[in-house]
């Protein structure tokens, strides 16, 4: 069964969005020209969406997140209120003759952000960066590099603490094992990376 979408009247969505089945988008939150917000999103009150930033299915940006073009969220992604997504390597108002920077003077990058992958509140991830699938950036985190499918993420700047599951639950060692508390699933790592050992216990 189709649901409509549901938008604030304080809301600013440009007709040039696309906006998914069941999506709601709370007060004051701005989605730009040519952004993409999937089926079953919801953006909180204030959220900032750059132009053309994609939005998988399912994926929640909480109170006053910023994010800006080109960021692109797989399904499934939780984003915490305030955190930023910023998109200039090299930020300046003004050119070395001091003329104001245009649109042509400098080149976006983005912030890329993998299935189920959870983003913690006022944690800023400084583009352009990859936050792995499931991953977990502690909140206030500052991410500067990519960020590992499963891993966890904390400080300033952003290490690698642990390891997550799907359950957004951190993982156990159990031997040559990591074990979800939650789930039962046990993952092996292997050259840094994460994978699946079991789909039960």
């Amino acid at each position: 069964m189709i649901q409509e979408s549901r938008i604030a009247p304080t809301a600013d969505v440009d007709p040039l969005a696309t906006i998914g089945d069941g999506t709601t988008i709370w007060h004051l939150a701005q989605v730009r020209e040519h952004a993409t917000v999937g089926p079953g999103c919801t953006l909180g009150r204030g959220a900032y969406i750059g132009p053309g930033v994609i939005l998988g299915s399912n994926c929640k940006v909480q109170n006053y997140a910023l994010l800006y073009e080109p960021a692109m969220l797989e399904d499934g992604v939780f984003i915490g209120p305030a955190v930023v997504f910023t998109n200039d390597e090299f930020p300046r108002a003004i050119n070395p003759d001091g003329t104001l920077k245009s649109a042509d003077d400098w080149h976006a990058v983005g912030v890329t952000v993998g299935m189920g992958a959870s983003v913690g509140a006022r944690a800023v991830c400084i583009a352009p960066v990859r936050i792995g699938r499931w991953a977990l950036v502690a909140a206030g985190a500052v991410v500067t590099r990519d960020v590992p499918d499963h891993a966890i993420v904390a400080g300033v700047p952003a290490r690698q603490v642990g390891w997550v599951g799907t359950a957004g639950i951190p993982l156990v060692r159990a031997g040559d094992l990591y074990r979800c508390p939650s789930t039962g699933i046990t993952y092996r790592e292997v050259d840094g990376r994460l994978s699946p050992a079991s789909t039960e216990t």
